[in-house]
């Protein structure tokens, strides 16, 4: 039994309550009013991407949240598709794909939970998927890596596939002292890549694409070649409120691994505009900025703002309000049940219970307002 509030909930009971996160998408679109117009969306999302990838002769883009199937997107934006990310990217045309991993992600077998896979598994799957769509992956990084035992194993397994795999080091400090992050970009392995769009992905939040597109930056930049960087995000959505329901179910979502959505003080000063972002792009964005004028002869890719270096048109896609607010709302719900499973089987920590129930206050969720 695990004590929730102000009652008791057996993992029977939790596993009832989360029984809608492993829906398939079919039935979850038979049972919900459709909030979302993805074809709005795309049409939208790809012409602010091509305008970036204009603006370059080689761009890297860091790919948010999850490439394929992306089941919490089509949970709180109902009438989302599924492939609409690979959709997309197929629109974009000639591109090639790195994919990134973290180490201890794979030493501590760390689980998705919406595929009960782990991240490692979920990775080669993911390869497989994407070679089937015809978006072959041919480098895998690595990331955080300090010795970990079960990381060879895994590159034993990516070698075999005929992917070359780079190990990547962690970078003390990485998100506070831009002096050490200078010292030790070129200490990271190059990936040759020849595309013109280059994709950083990975299987979840925490995977280091951030840190690759930063090695990856500084590499082309002392090559002599004009590279640019952008990301591509669906949550928080940057012109919605900063509680609003979808964004507070981006928090839901990433509570394990602490992300906390913000008002971005960089594109307030800049614009005047209150946009909603999270804690790690604001601290990334100083380090980017300050490391781009330093690689680059002040040659800065002109973003004045976090916000302003992400591409996200997701708020045009939204034609009901408030069936996504609804939809958004229950999967809050069901993050918070999945979460203090996670925790009665010893397998998620107390402090994100904790943020959970923070999360619950700040959109006066009421924790039995479960969708029968």
């Amino acid at each position: 039994m695990v004590f929730v509030k102000e009652g008791f909930y057996s993992l029977r009971t939790m596993k009832k309550k989360l029984s809608f996160l492993f829906l398939p998408y079919n039935t979850i679109m038979d049972t919900q009013k459709q909030g979302f117009d993805t074809n709005k969306y795309l049409e939208a999302q790809k012409k602010k991407l091509t305008e970036r990838l204009d603006q370059y002769d080689k761009l890297y883009l860091e790919f948010g949240g999850k490439l394929i199937n992306d089941r919490h997107a089509v949970r709180v934006l109902p009438g989302y598709r599924p492939d609409t990310k690979l959709q997309l990217l197929k629109e974009l045309g000639d591109l090639e794909i790195i994919y990134c991993i973290s180490a201890q992600d794979i030493e501590k077998g760390k689980i998705r939970g919406d595929t009960g896979l782990a991240y490692d598994d979920q990775a080669i799957k993911e390869i497989d998927s994407l070679r089937n769509y015809g978006m072959g992956i041919k480098n895998v990084v690595i990331t955080r890596y300090t010795d970990e035992q079960r990381v060879e194993i895994f590159k034993s397994r990516l070698e075999k596939m005929g992917i070359v795999t780079f190990l990547h080091n962690v970078i003390p400090e990485y998100s506070t002292n831009m002096e050490s992050v200078l010292l030790n970009l070129p200490k990271q392995s190059k990936i040759e890549t020849k595309k013109k769009l280059v994709v950083v992905t990975g299987p979840g939040g925490g995977s280091g694409k951030m840190g690759v597109c930063l090695s990856q930056i500084y590499h082309e930049y002392r090559g002599g070649v004009e590279v640019g960087y952008t990301k591509f995000e669906t949550f928080p959505i940057w012109n919605l409120s900063l509680n609003h329901p979808i964004n507070l179910a981006y928090e839901a979502a990433t509570a394990d691994i602490g992300d906390i959505n913000m008002i971005d003080p960089f594109h307030k000063e800049a614009y005047n505009i209150l946009a909603v972002n999270y804690d790690r792009d604001i601290v990334n964005f100083r380090i980017l900025r300050s490391i781009l004028k330093r690689i680059s002869g002040g040659n800065v890719i002109n973003y004045k703002s976090p916000t302003d270096m992400g591409v996200n048109m997701a708020a045009t896609g939204i034609v009901d309000d408030s069936v996504c607010r609804e939809a958004a709302k229950q999967e809050i719900i069901r993050r918070y049940f999945r979460y203090l499973s996670e925790y009665a089987n010893g397998t998620e920590a107390v402090e994100t219970v904790k943020r959970m129930n923070q999360i619950l206050l700040k959109g006066g969720i009421e924790i039995e307002n479960v969708e029968k």
